[in-house]
């Protein structure tokens, strides 16, 4: 490939990438649902009107710091997913493979039923981030939280930690 194409080509990624910037999804608020008998909650109608119908397809995993569930738009995930998959050596390398059998551990693509909205999570997963009916989705910019309703307070900075903390953002260079 000529100076010519390789240019072209690196404007071509980088009108990608802004185009990619500019129509992410965020995510915003706190919502209030319930889990059925048989594993399924219907997302909250302001997280779903962030999201254009033809793409409405997520994936949910357990959060590997928090005990809640995470939920990404299949756009987002594809993104993140690619990041950490182009870092590794998934053909020779037993530590990287094993390093993304663990990242892909309890991650389920999940698709809301057409009628209600409903998505189903196995009980194997909802358990890992304490789950059982009563839950909060937060929206958290680029993805969703889910938490169990009696253990999303612990997820979050007390008042005092929150003025601490953002003091000490401020003050970072």
């Amino acid at each position: 490939m000529g100076e010519c194409g390789r240019m072209w080509k690196i404007i071509h990624n980088f009108a990608t990438l802004i185009r990619q910037i500019t129509e992410m999804t965020g995510f915003f608020g706190t919502h209030n649902a319930k889990f059925d008998d048989k594993g399924r909650v219907v997302i909250p109608s302001a997280i779903k009107s962030v999201v254009p119908a033809d793409q409405m397809r997520f994936v949910v995993r357990k959060d590997r710091n928090s005990r809640c569930l995470e939920m990404f738009t299949w756009q987002e995930w594809e993104a993140m997913s690619q990041a950490v998959r182009s870092k590794l050596d998934l053909a020779f390398n037993a530590r990287d493979i094993q390093y993304w059998r663990t990242f892909m551990n309890n991650t389920i693509p999940v698709t809301p039923d057409a009628k209600l909205g409903r998505i189903t999570i196995p009980e194997e997963i909802r358990k890992a981030a304490g789950i059982t009916k009563d839950v909060v989705f937060l929206g958290v910019d680029y993805k969703v939280e889910i938490w169990a309703k009696e253990l999303f307070e612990d997820g979050c900075l007390s008042d005092e930690e929150f003025d601490q903390m953002s003091k000490e953002i401020a003050g970072r260079a």
